[in-house]
């Protein structure tokens, strides 16, 4: 019996590959779950469609995170803050700070996607991550300076 599994099975395969199993295990077991349906012509069919539209979306994800990033290789961004004799800041950088400053250049990032290690606490040239896509990362300068 040939079926599309719906979610990830384990020993089995990923959620949209059509495999083969015994009649009673995918009777008994993977349908009444949700895990899989029947492999007909038609699902197979709708299958192949989801997974060039599933494509073609990524494709264009790609390319919007990819032209983000050179953006972002650019930018070089500057905080003033409050900071005391020794360089130390009153506070610290988030990446909420970062993510407002980028705003305000007309650069858009969501704030989960500045990869910041721990807050920056001192005065000076930082180089932070963002990661946009999962292959696609990028580094912003961030110039920290007295205020």
């Amino acid at each position: 019996m040939r079926v599309i599994l719906k979610q990830e099975v384990h020993n089995l395969g990923d959620a949209g590959d059509i495999v083969k199993v015994a009649p009673g295990y995918g009777r008994n077991f993977l349908m009444p779950r949700g895990l899989a349906i029947p492999a007909s012509e038609g699902s197979v069919r709708e299958l192949e469609h989801q997974k060039r539209v599933a494509e073609s979306i990524a494709r264009k994800q790609l390319a919007a995170a990819k032209e983000l990033a050179a953006k972002l290789e650019q930018a070089a961004i500057t905080l003033r803050r409050e900071a005391g004799d020794d360089d130390k800041l009153f506070g610290s950088v988030t990446n909420r700070d970062i993510v407002e400053a980028l705003a305000a250049e007309g650069i858009a990032v969501d704030r989960r996607s500045v990869q910041l290690d721990e807050n920056i606490r001192s005065i000076g040239l930082f180089t932070v991550p963002v990661r946009l896509h999962r292959q696609v990362a990028a580094n912003v300068r961030v110039f920290v300076i007295r205020g």
